[in-house]
């Protein structure tokens, strides 16, 4: 016998226990989103290292708190000194880092918050992974933050890519491990080009031009 799963979770996903069942509460999503004045959404940022998706995202999560957003943001380097501590960067530790990212950003959209994720997150399987996953079509919002490999190792403000390439570090994009770039994203900012502030403009412009600042109490963006 499997375990029930939740309304908004994949058949694809099954838990490894089978003695439990999903708790559903009185308080809807919508109900937090219309007290909330906007949506909640996964804003998920994916780029080489050195791309500046950290600093484009600091800059949007405070943006948005100072227009009186509940935004909250997801650092691909901070959950690693707790959530995901026990995770090294071998794909499979990858994937799951990305799992468990995604699992955690669920459950702030399910609370009506602008979730905004900073990770490399080279792999198309593992994003779309989440983007399937979620509930509500736009819940996800792919944002590729463009940066050439040449650029990122120019920046390389953290000293990772002449590490790699002096073998000290393994399986790190761009040196020796891919990065697939979104095929279709909603959103591409072009950091070699544009400032971050254009870069979170652009975000709040996308956010704003489909709806996600104003909704019914369908859930549904007044936009669409």
């Amino acid at each position: 016998m499997t375990a029930p799963l939740p309304p908004s979770a994949p058949p694809a996903v099954q838990p490894k226990s089978t003695n439990i069942v999903w708790q559903e509460g009185n308080i809807r999503r919508i109900s937090r989103e219309l007290r909330n004045n906007h949506r909640g959404v996964i804003i998920w940022t994916t780029g080489l290292s050195g791309a500046g998706k950290s600093t484009i995202a600091i800059h949007l999560e405070q943006t948005l708190f100072r227009q009186g957003k509940q935004v909250f943001r997801l650092d691909g380097d901070n959950v690693r000194f707790g959530l995901n501590s026990d995770l090294g960067f071998s794909p499979d530790d990858r994937d799951e880092n990305i799992r468990r990212v995604g699992e955690v950003a669920k459950l702030l959209v399910d609370a009506g918050m602008i979730v905004i994720t900073s990770f490399i997150s080279p792999y198309r399987h593992e994003r779309d992974r989440v983007r399937n996953s979620v509930q509500r079509k736009g819940d996800f919002i792919e944002v590729y933050v463009k940066c050439s490999l040449d650029e990122c190792e120019r920046r390389d403000t953290k000293g990772l890519y002449a590490k790699a390439r002096a073998g000290k570090i393994k399986d790190f994009t761009g040196v020796s491990a891919p990065y697939e770039e979104p095929l279709t994203p909603e959103i591409i900012l072009d950091t070699e080009h544009e400032t971050v502030e254009a870069c979170a403009a652009k975000v709040i412009d996308y956010l704003q031009a489909n709806g996600y600042f104003d909704i019914d109490e369908r859930g549904i963006s007044l936009a669409e």
